[in-house]
């Protein structure tokens, strides 16, 4: 029976190719994006999921409450891990990682490793990073001891075992040796580099005591606790804990630690502590809402034109019921008819998607393997998804056709029922509707990432290079010898650079009050050609001056945001006020206009600036817009002949900048290509039913041209049913999409409005492309010479 089904369904499908090329098309691209985005939002979700013990697994985070402020941070004091796995039971292990910036050489091979982290000899006690050489409890126990990650070994020792080899560490040259080999870490990994170092080579040869320094934050720590144990009733210790290791030294600092516990699995999605890499749950929601509309469309193209196509089959129906068939029969017949339609539509969805996968990884910045589709239950799952897609597309077509009546059908008395074609109208406003609704968000992401690029952020950024010295001795040498080369318009030395990280340190700031206020604020250190250089503008005072002997020492710079924290009204008000901060005591001398150092994402933070030219490595180097790659090459030059044993690595302050908004652009790149796919598939139906539409009133096109219509008549004629569809959809995804994206920019500190013009060019936008793929079937019909019409029937 059921090889009978798939038989006459064959013969239907290729009886009418055109609508049936119109369904497989359709739910073909459908299914195909709905897989992509799956395995995308299947991919984010995954995120350390790999770790066997992940459920017992949690970051720990600290608020610090201070008189002025609360800080919340991923980050936690070095003294805290140890501390609570000696006081608190509950805790099986813990493992801190801290990023690290190291120049190691073997030979005549050198790299400046930028994934390198200091980590605690119980890393892979907690995680389930795969040693493939080395014992996993003393890979990391002894000082300089190092693990490399597979492909990272490669470089340094090719296809020689690096066990027990030794290289140099750090400028200074220090000799570690190679105590293990990781394999090449998961993408879906929150923890990533390509090489560990042992914790105690930070803590005990570089900070010694660190451990002890209940203030010195720099650690991020995991604990793995106890089986039974939950975070809720640790968390519920962690007061009593913080007092009585460290109330005193809160109380005199006028600071207040508390601490809490994240779920590792939580921590990529849901965290707003992430100072590295980070996913946003927002967007696998959105996107996951996308997939359904999509393929939403595709089931609804396929309810549309199937029931469109009723009449032809009607006399099948009678024909069928006449002769004994039930009509559960029948409903089998039509439903098998859209599984069939599914299944090839499955089929090369499967390979379309296999085939885009790499410009999907290359849009979303993923690397998802294609291995994913040799995963059988992916496949399987996959499969059973289509089947559903089959049934649900196919339930209620079948409803319809075998419910007609053999009586009326023979008699040629059938008609459409109007109910039948208010569904169809309501389907397809409700199909444009998705369209449109996704046409304005596109527009509110473009407009947003526009508006971030273009803004005025209070600094010059263009053709500004940025050489990292990793604070080499000779770093300011090097500064000022290539300020005479050719093409170098000026030079400057700093920790940090707008973008970038750095330090936040614990500052007592005199207040309008004339009592100093303490307040944990953003700290660069930077030169004194720092503020001219960036092209920085004062807001009240002076900046940096060689011509000041004390400016080395004892002066602080601030931006405005700073001065409204301690309580002034305008920022002349803070000049000659008095400071302190890591041991240095002086007064504020300049207060600088405020600029975006962080992303648009954030509020414009409170921010000093000392003089400390032993904390900077950044060298910071404005060109001309001359031969750049010339005088790069010049630069290169110099450093080669000051910094021999460091390779020369540098980039554009621009491009540095916009890396934070990666994930915006990611985000913007996919959801066009999504909402295009989207209409693409609304315009496949609306073509379709365009189609079967004129094909209907061929008789009376026909009657129509021999009375004297014009062709434009007959084109309105045929497209205003469906245009007055495209109108209603906007007035419905209209006051949606404002409220959805609305909630969307709150994500942005500094944000676009959503302008009236959006949904002026939303509706002209979705007008014009519906009108273009009716009036490509009006147009033909009206240019049918009306004999052939007339003869039609």
């Amino acid at each position: 029976m059921f090889k009978n089904y798939l038989k006459i369904a064959w013969r239907n499908l290729l009886k009418n190719k055109v609508y049936s090329f119109i369904n497989i098309m359709g739910l073909t691209v459908g299914m195909s994006a709905c897989f992509l985005i799956f395995m995308y939002v299947n991919f984010e979700l995954s995120y350390d999921a790999f770790h066997s013990r992940v459920d017992r697994i949690y970051r720990l985070a600290t608020d610090i409450k201070t008189p002025s402020e609360t800080i919340n941070t991923g980050i936690t004091s070095w003294a805290f891990a140890p501390n609570i796995k000696n006081d608190l039971p509950e805790v099986e292990a813990f493992t801190r990682v801290s990023g690290g910036s190291l120049l190691v050489r073997k030979g005549d091979v050198k790299f400046q490793e930028e994934k390198s982290l200091y980590a605690d000899s119980s890393l892979f006690q907690v995680f389930d990073f795969e040693l493939i050489k080395g014992n996993p409890k003393t890979a990391l126990k002894d000082q300089l001891s190092i693990v490399f990650t597979e492909k990272a070994a490669e470089k340094y020792f090719g296809k020689e075992d690096p066990m027990g080899q030794t290289l140099l560490l750090t400028g200074e040259g220090l000799v570690a040796t190679v105590t293990g080999v990781i394999k090449d870490m998961p993408e879906n990994s929150l923890i990533k580099a390509d090489m560990f170092v042992s914790m105690t080579t930070f803590t005990e040869r570089f900070n010694k005591g660190i451990d002890e320094q209940w203030g010195n934050f720099g650690a991020t720590t995991f604990l793995l606790l106890k089986p039974g144990t939950t975070g809720a009733a640790l968390e519920k210790k962690f007061p009593a804990f913080l007092e009585n290791r460290a109330g005193k030294l809160m109380k005199e600092n006028q600071m207040h630690y508390t601490l809490f516990l994240e779920p590792l699995k939580d921590v990529y999605l849901h965290s707003t502590r992430n100072d590295g890499e980070s996913g946003s749950a927002n967007n696998v929601y959105i996107f996951s809402i996308v997939a359904i509309f999509i393929l939403l469309i595709a089931c609804i193209n396929f309810v549309n034109l199937t029931t469109a196509r009723s009449a032809e089959r009607a006399k099948e129906v009678g024909v069928r019921k006449v002769v004994g068939a039930p009509r559960a029969l029948l409903a089998r017949q039509f439903i098998a008819e859209s599984i069939l339609l599914c299944m090839i539509a499955f089929v090369l969805s499967i390979l379309l998607s296999a085939l885009l996968i790499p410009l999907f990884n290359t849009l979303a910045g993923k690397i998802i393997s294609t291995g994913i589709f040799q995963n059988g239950w992916y496949i399987l799952g996959m499969f059973g998804a289509a089947i559903g897609i089959g049934l649900l597309a196919g339930f209620y077509p079948a409803l319809v056709l075998s419910s007609f009546e053999p009586v009326v059908v023979l008699k040629g008395r059938f008609a459409t029922s109007v109910r039948g074609i208010l569904l169809r109208k309501g389907l397809v406003a409700a199909q444009f509707a998705i369209s449109i609704a996704l046409i304005i968000a596109t527009i509110v992401v473009f407009t947003q990432m526009n508006y971030m690029r273009d803004r005025d952020l209070g600094f010059s950024k263009d053709q500004m290079l940025i050489v990292n010295s990793q604070g080499d001795p000779a770093k300011e040498t090097f500064k000022e010898s290539i300020a005479s080369i050719s093409g170098v318009m000026s030079t400057a030395l700093s920790s940090s650079v707008p973008g970038g990280g750095n330090p936040g340190a614990y500052s007592e700031i005199e207040n309008k009050s004339g009592d100093l206020q303490i307040a944990n604020l953003d700290l660069y250190f930077v030169d004194f050609d720092y503020i001219p250089h960036f092209n920085l503008k004062m807001a009240a005072g002076r900046p940096f001056s060689r011509e000041f002997g004390t400016d080395t020492t004892q002066a602080m710079v601030m931006n405005e945001a700073a001065t409204k924290l301690f309580g002034y009204s305008t920022p002349e008000e803070a000049i000659g006020r008095r400071f302190k901060q890591w041991g240095r005591e002086g007064k504020i001398v300049g207060v600088i206009k405020d600029f975006h150092f962080r992303s648009l994402q954030e509020k414009i933070k409170p921010l000093t600036m000392r003089i400390e030219p032993g904390g900077s490595s950044l060298v910071s180097v404005k060109l001309a817009g001359g031969n750049l790659p010339v005088t790069i090459k010049a630069i290169e030059a110099r450093w080669n002949q000051l910094v021999p044993n460091r390779p020369f690595s540098y980039y554009f302050m621009d491009e540095f900048f916009d890396r934070q908004y990666r994930s915006e652009e990611r985000f913007e790149k996919l959801f066009l290509n999504f909402a295009i796919l989207a209409i693409f598939i609304s315009c496949l139906g609306l073509l379709g039913l365009a189609s079967y539409s004129t094909l209907q009133r061929t008789k009376e096109i026909g009657v129509r041209k021999v009375m004297g219509a014009s062709i434009g008549s007959i084109v309105g004629l045929l497209s205003k049913d469906f245009l007055k569809l495209v109108l209603i959809s906007f007035v419905i995804a209209s006051p949606i999409a404002w409220y959805f994206m609305s909630e969307w920019l709150q994500n942005f500190e500094y944000r676009t409005d959503i302008h009236w013009w959006i949904f002026l060019v939303a509706a002209v936008m979705a007008v014009t492309i519906a009108f273009a793929t009716v009036s490509f079937q009006s147009i033909r019909a009206a240019l049918m010479n009306p004999v052939k019409s007339l003869r039609s029937e």
